[in-house]
């Protein structure tokens, strides 16, 4: 089910004949993908091009004593075997800090690493070869001295006295605190009449990308320039770093991004295996390429989530929740992660919780604790999840203690949709939610009475159904106050350069990028509506530092609110110099003319004066015969930066209906609904496949993946035999319903839509399975629900 309007009312510049916006047309670049024709990084074959394999610590924590390549180095093919020291002299350290996020620590990471490997997969040294067999035939042949040291591998216990420091330099294992004390809490608390209180523990998983990283690098000596090929949402961000650390100059190195199989945050970070095999390339003076294979994936994308939260909410015996309190640790691994650091989640979780409600006391602690595992940063919904089930869940715990519907509980707390602007406990800001709209929907659309009167009948014959609600706010649209005010290199605007060429095509670059999303259908539809032309006649560039403007990219959900300004903004310019060329050839008023379908019109009665592609040959071959004194501009370049709000927050609601097998452990998801307000849909499809997508990557969080560590630091279950994902036939339909509610920071008035479905998934599951298990008195409040978790609750094994 897809509800959503077409245009945005009373806006003009989006309501123009013949718009594209709003409408569910097809992505430009369907056709070459269906046929096999994407070009990815694992394309790609350069002259003299060399693969490097790395060799990786099996001990999460171990001193390296020493390394013996000679039998390795002499192997058919191997051109070079290159330790931790030897690649630092070429690439210089970096630390995973930012300003803002007071007192947060790191140490300093190399390429491969140095003296200790501290995590299992760390890389200890590359292994060059003319081929990616001859690298792990000789990688087999190196032989690495280890003196294993105890790893820190519970986060429960890595700020204990008697735990190792894994930094000694730093002087404990406490990477970032953040405390927070908003309102009266204590007196809130004091005066409820029941408090909710329970313990949440969110797994560890990744990102199973279909295409892992994967990054081919040549540096050229007669050019002295660097290009680098990479699967990556941020090419801009990338061109720095390997700049700052590679001792270049920006305008020597260019960073080409062309399709990527999929990103979901995992592909948004600084990599040490990216970094050394770029490294590598200037080190050995030609192209190195390097592509993990799944194990290596497990074991080096980033990890998420991986959070216990101790929370409790105060409520009153007519449903007012007045209190929330938590307190939340997480281990992000050795390293804060470079340069959007590890400590971001936790600060999101901080800020999010109790996010859609009027709850005016609030108090959070949030701890990020080094520990010899992976490292954790950013995935799709960074903190979004976890916030929601946490808060979710309390107002479903209240909701049971005084008695009340969970629809109702939520109805009496949720922020008033006529309330805007107005500002949480945490500080965010926002500019005009649509909670109680979105509620109202999502009940209408469940038919909410009638299921509750099923699941009473199905329960009388013994099967157990329950009904999960989650209510959520998502950060989007991040202006500088995300990044670039604790001094990243990490640009929050983005441009987009137009231009007609000498046919009357339509030429647009855009710095924003695409991993699946939408964002060249997005461009093209936005600047061919601008532009009166069709679609078919707009071509789209992106991810390349030599030919888009500079700009962020494509992560926390800013492509369509960012990027589309931008292209908004570029094609209405563009469309007035070509108006004004079309006004000096009719010696009209360029008022009086318009452009529709390609062809230049009278406003007034649509007659077609002159077809594009004639104004084209007279601009670009007979402009002598244009006025004294005027000339053509038919090119525009425009970026967009969000001013009036640090972020553009969108809301929704999720509902989840499932059956559990009390004799088995077993979940069935019959029916999962969405509502949903981005602001401005440009494409209603896109959206909606984006928003089930997110619901899926949050029903895998809920049910399916995690990562298993045991106790000393080793993953168990590194392969895709063991690590679950969600499959189709798992799935349940996923029903989408829209509100909209545009953003006012901008012409568009888009906001983004990529998470939201992950926001709010697992919370919604979560809390029906609760349901479902409510009359044995059962109460999860852990993910992955497993049959093992829910059968232990039932007190069956």
């Amino acid at each position: 089910m897809t509800d959503a309007p077409t245009t945005r009312p009373g806006l003009s510049e989006l309501d123009r004949p013949n718009s594209y916006i709003g409408r569910a047309v097809p992505r430009p670049n369907l056709k070459r993908l269906m046929q096999g024709r994407g070009q990815y990084v694992s394309d790609m074959s350069l002259p003299r091009m060399a693969h490097v394999v790395f060799l990786r610590s099996p001990y999460a924590h171990a001193r390296i004593l020493g390394i013996d390549s000679a039998e390795a180095a002499a192997m058919p093919g191997v051109i070079a075997i290159v330790t931790g020291p030897e690649l630092a002299k070429v690439c210089t350290p970096w630390v995973g800090v930012l300003s803002h996020l007071k007192g947060l620590k790191s140490a300093p990471q190399y390429p491969i690493a140095v003296d200790r490997a501290c995590w299992q997969g760390e890389a200890v040294a590359a292994i060059v070869a003319t081929s990616r067999a001859a690298a792990e035939d000789a990688a087999e042949r190196v032989m690495v001295d280890y003196e294993e040291l105890e790893p820190v591998a519970d986060m429960r216990t890595a700020l204990d006295a008697a735990t190792p420091v894994i930094h000694p330099e730093l002087g404990d294992n406490l990477a970032f605190e953040r405390n927070l004390d908003a309102g009266a809490v204590d007196a809130a608390f004091a005066e409820a009449d029941h408090v909710v209180e329970a313990e949440f523990v969110f797994g560890r998983h990744t990102g199973v990308t279909l295409e892992p990283r994967s990054i081919l690098a040549d540096w050229n000596p007669g050019d002295e320039r660097l290009t680098v090929y990479q699967g990556t949402q941020a090419p801009h961000m990338m061109q720095n770093i390997f700049a700052k650390h590679l001792a270049l100059d920006e305008s020597q190195v260019r960073v080409v991004c062309k399709d990527v199989g999929g990103s979901f945050g995992i592909k948004v970070h600084v990599y040490a295996d990216d970094m050394a095999t770029a490294a590598l390339s200037k080190l050995l003076r030609r192209p190195v390429k390097f592509v993990a294979d799944r194990l290596e994936s497990f074991n080096t994308d980033i990890h998420a989530r991986d959070h216990r939260c101790k929370g409790r909410a105060a409520v009153k015996a007519d449903g007012t929740i007045t209190a929330f309190e938590i307190d939340d640790l997480t281990g992000i691994g050795p390293y804060s992660v470079y340069p959007r650091t590890s400590a971001i989640e936790a600060n999101q979780v901080v800020n999010l919780v109790g996010g859609p409600y009027t709850t005016p006391n609030y108090r959070a602690r949030a701890r990020v604790v080094f520990q010899n595992k992976n490292v954790t940063c950013q995935y799709r919904a960074v903190g979004h999840p976890i916030a929601c089930s946490v808060t979710e869940g309390l107002v479903d715990l209240a909701a049971a203690a005084i008695g009340m519907d969970p629809a109702d509980i939520r109805r009496r707390n949720l922020i008033a949709d006529d309330a805007y602007p107005c500002a949480s406990p945490s500080g965010l800001r926002f500019e005009a939610l649509s909670h109680h709209a979105a509620l109202d929907k999502l009940l209408a659309m469940m038919d909410y009475s009638a299921l509750r009167a099923e699941q009473a009948a199905l329960r009388a014959k013994g099967i157990h159904r329950g009904i999960g609600l989650a209510s959520f706010i998502e950060v989007t649209n991040p202006s500088p106050a995300f990044y670039g005010v604790g001094g990243a290199r990490i640009s929050s605007q983005d441009g987009v350069a137009v231009r007609m060429d000498a046919t009357g095509a339509i030429i647009c670059q855009t710095s924003i990028t695409e991993q699946g999303q939408g964002s060249e259908a997005l461009t093209a539809q936005i600047v061919a509506s601008m532009l009166g032309v069709p679609m078919s006649r707009v071509r789209v560039t992106l991810g390349d530092t030599d030919n888009t403007p500079y700009g962020g990219g494509t992560w926390a959900s800013r492509g369509a609110g960012i990027g589309g300004e931008a292209a908004l903004q570029a094609g209405k310019q563009l469309r007035r110099n070509i108006l004004a060329a079309a006004a000096s050839i009719l010696q009209a008023d360029p008022d009086t003319l318009d452009i529709r379908d390609g062809k230049i019109i009278d406003a007034a009665t649509g007659a077609e004066r002159v077809p594009l592609e004639e104004l084209a040959r007279i601009v670009y071959y007979r402009p002598d015969t244009l006025p004294p004194g005027f000339q053509a501009e038919m090119m525009a370049v425009r970026h967009f930066v969000p001013r009036d709000f640090p972020f553009a927050f969108t809301n929704g609601i999720q509902a989840s209906w499932l059956e559990v097998d009390t004799e088995t452990g077993f979940i069935t998801l019959l029916n999962h609904w969405v509502v949903e307000d981005c602001g401005t849909i440009i494409n209603p499809q896109l959206v909606d496949e984006q928003i089930r997508g997110g619901v899926v990557q949050g029903l895998g969080a809920a049910l399916f993946e995690h990562c298993r560590y045991d106790e000393r630091g080793q993953l168990t279950n590194a392969t895709m035999a063991d690590y679950l994902v969600p499959m189709a036939a798992e799935m349940p339909d996923i029903d989408v319903g829209h509100i909209v509610s545009p953003t006012k920071d901008g012409e568009l008035g888009a906001k983004g839509a990529g998470e939201a479905g992950t926001a709010g998934a697992a919370a919604c599951v979560a809390n029906a399975v609760n349901d479902a298990l409510s009359p044995f008195g059962a109460r999860i409040t852990e993910i992955p629900l497993t049959p093992e978790l829910i059968l232990t609750a039932l007190g069956r094994i």
